[in-house]
């Protein structure tokens, strides 16, 4: 069965002839973040990812990233440097802005991840409902990133009035999947399905992607109630040491043997290749080891939506792909 080649939507390749050269490069679908946008917002980009796929004679399968129970920072001015043991605010109405949920939750010495890990601060002090943290991983720091306490667990909905709004008008964008984040039951995912039923979207797919260790603990669950298993590999190695991720990762590969379901491997396949017109070594090795293993699917996402070089990505993307197939045919 021929790997499904994901990119991700957004300002580096949201041009026809660009995207048109992506589907002949061996794409077949793109995602959507709507974490930082809606449908509606959105109806343009996908409108000349529809002509494109069109023009390349092929379905063009369009992925909705949903906001779900993830937590994020609020927006920003503009995006913000961080520097290594400079002071910053974390509060709900002013510094870094973080949830309620997250702000309630906070403690001294907590150590807060931004960005799927690659910002971290500790928390030292509270004052007037505002916390104070040191960095201790700077960067720069956008609007709407992922926020993550490490080693606790807060729970927002699993679908916001963003993301029903969203899934009610997914018929008319021609949405044909739904990456669900931070499953933590199949009981999210019954209740995702049913209220895409409810819209008439019968047809379309529900991915969940498996971000932390409560997925983890609920696996089986999971991998009965999904369409495709999304090995989330950003916010899961958050979750855990990071030399633990690649056994993890085979966990769950094996859960979805076992029931038969197919899975998608994401998270930084080819990061380097934001910057570099050729990826690492390493990186080529990890698409084709996930497709040797068994990917239904492979995924990239900043380095399409915001890299120098997105149809060269999708061009090695593809192409490791279909080298992995051929060996596996031969076997």
């Amino acid at each position: 069965m021929k790997t499904e080649i994901f990119g991700t939507l957004g300002p580096s390749c949201d041009d026809e002839d660009l995207l048109y050269e992506m589907f002949r490069r061996g794409m077949t679908g793109m995602r959507l973040n709507l974490s930082h946008t809606t449908l509606k917002e959105s109806a343009q980009s996908i409108a000349r990812f529809h002509q494109a796929a069109k023009r390349a004679k092929t379905k063009g399968e369009l992925l909705i990233d949903m906001q779900g129970p993830e937590l994020r920072t609020g927006r920003l001015k503009s995006p913000v440097k961080l520097e290594e043991d400079m002071t910053v605010t974390l509060s709900a109405k002013e510094g870094i802005l973080l949830p309620e949920a997250v702000m309630s939750a906070l403690e001294p010495m907590d150590h807060v991840l931004f960005d799927d890990g690659r910002l971290e601060a500790v928390i030292e002090r509270f004052q007037d409902e505002k916390a104070y943290g040191k960095v201790i991983r700077g960067g720069l720091l956008a609007s709407r990133k992922s926020v993550k306490i490490v080693h606790k667990t807060i729970n927002g909905p699993v679908l916001t009035e963003e993301d029903l709004a969203n899934i009610a008008c997914a018929r008319q964008y021609g949405v044909t999947a739904l990456m669900q984040p931070f499953v933590h039951s199949g009981d999210q995912l019954r209740y995702v399905r049913s209220v895409l039923d409810d819209h008439g979207c019968e047809e379309i797919r529900i991915f969940a992607k498996i971000e932390d260790c409560t997925g983890i603990q609920h696996l089986d669950d999971i991998v009965s109630a999904a369409d495709m298993i999304v090995i989330a590999r950003g916010d899961l190695g958050n979750d855990m040491p990071l030399w633990d991720l690649p056994a993890v990762c085979e966990t769950i590969i094996q859960a979805c043997r076992k029931q038969n379901r197919p899975f998608l491997m994401v998270t930084q396949m080819l990061y380097s290749m934001i910057e570099s017109p050729v990826p690492t070594r390493a990186e080529v090795s990890d698409i084709y080891h996930a497709v040797r293993d068994g990917a239904a699917a492979v995924m990239v996402t900043n380095e399409t939506a915001a890299g120098k070089y997105p149809a060269e990505v999708i061009r090695y993307l593809a192409n490791t792909a279909q080298s992995a197939e051929c060996y596996k045919e031969e076997q």
